[in-house]
């Protein structure tokens, strides 16, 4: 069994960033610069392919990656994440013993302000508690995502129109597919602070375009559902995220969001929706 790790990054020396990420197996490296160029190299015996592409957009970056894997299994990542020597043996130990699962989700060490999960004991993951994993947890069988056709959104995420689902949108319809999901309590590696200082590469604090953002995502998981996750989604975020929009400026952004409206325009009347 084999493993490539897929990862997307924006203008990196991809020599320089296998050493710092401590990549120990395969690896599909797209790089988003200001050039189209490939890249085949040895690092500590492992193959690395690496392609230099003049684009935009996370979920573009994934697909890209996702459409030239050749292993038995991927593992997504991102260009801060550092991973431990044992990282492949721990991956394709765990798809050894769950021959039934398609999809794998693993712990990986973050800060506790960005923590969105930590997997204390292994369970089935199913559309109620699916959306809490960032693409760096998750690994899956390639030729089931091959033969299920299923890709990345290119709408959403860092660089795309809509800044930010790409991840539950992937796991969402994998789900929609009949695939089978599982996490374990394993941990595979550590995010690490960029170089740069500079933190997340979409997330601007809760102004507008988030809410508005957030009711386009809910409408693509949710559907008629949507409006009934936006309550329950302010209403647990309330304190945290509606200081500089107000409650109910939110919550109209995110119903404009989900059906595609236009926020910037002030809401004169109730019947006009």
């Amino acid at each position: 069994m084999t493993l490539q790790l897929l990862v997307s990054c924006v203008g990196q020396d991809v020599h320089a960033l296998c050493k710092k990420m401590n990549i120990g197996s395969d690896a599909i490296i797209i790089n988003q610069k200001a050039e189209f160029a490939e890249e085949v190299f040895n690092h500590n015996g492992h193959v690395i392919r690496a392609l230099s592409m003049d684009e935009k957009g996370v979920g573009l970056s994934r697909t890209t990656a996702l459409q030239r894997a050749t292993s038995d299994i991927v593992l997504f990542s991102d260009e801060d994440i550092v991973y431990d020597d044992d990282c492949e043996k721990r991956v394709l130990e765990q798809f050894k013993k769950n021959p039934g699962i398609d999809m794998i989700f693993f712990n990986v060490k973050v800060v506790k302000e960005r923590r969105t999960y930590w997997t204390e004991t292994p369970h089935r993951v199913h559309f109620w508690n699916c959306g809490r994993y960032p693409a760096y947890s998750i690994a899956v069988r390639t030729k089931r995502l091959h033969e299920l056709g299923l890709t990345y959104h290119l709408w959403f995420g860092g660089g795309a129109i809509y800044s930010n689902g790409e991840d539950s949108l992937f796991i969402n319809e994998a789900l929609k597919r009949g695939m089978k999901l599982l996490a374990v309590p394993v941990c595979i590696g550590e995010e690490k602070p960029r170089e740069d200082g500079q933190g997340s590469t979409w997330f601007n604090g809760y102004d507008e375009k988030f809410f508005y953002d957030r009711g386009v995502l809910y409408h693509y998981l949710y559907g008629i559902l949507a409006p009934v996750m936006t309550y329950r989604f302010l209403k647990k975020n309330k304190s945290i995220m509606c200081g500089t929009v107000p409650y109910e400026r939110a919550r109209l952004l995110m119903r404009y969001g989900s059906h595609e409206r236009r926020p910037w325009e002030e809401v004169t009347a109730e019947v006009d929706d």
